[in-house]
């Protein structure tokens, strides 16, 4: 299990990041409008800069729903490679059949 601090912290980063995302692409696209004038488009990167970091969508990492481990991740599942070869082979996960050959 990962530690509870680096999940509490993504956490707290997906909330920024609903909170801050209307803003953030209204400076975006603004600042990458050409038809806009120059200065305008610079006030508008200064003030992209300074929303928090955390703010970012790329900030966020994807963790398995149940342990938080961050490596090793299925998007499809929301698992990470661990809990998905446990799961399978008890059969809780449907459709999902362990392959043999």
């Amino acid at each position: 299990m990962a530690k509870l601090s680096s999940v509490n912290k993504n956490e707290r980063r997906k909330k920024l990041v609903a909170k801050t995302a209307a803003k953030r692409a209204k400076l975006l696209a603004k600042a990458n409008d050409k038809s806009v004038d120059e200065t305008e488009r610079l006030i508008a990167r200064l003030k992209l800069a300074e929303l928090p970091r955390n703010g970012n969508p790329t900030r966020i990492r994807n963790r398995c729903e149940l342990t938080g481990r961050s490596r090793g991740y299925y998007r499809k599942f929301r698992l990470s490679r661990i809990m998905l070869r446990e799961l399978g082979n008890k059969g809780l996960i449907p459709g999902l059949t362990k392959s043999s050959w």
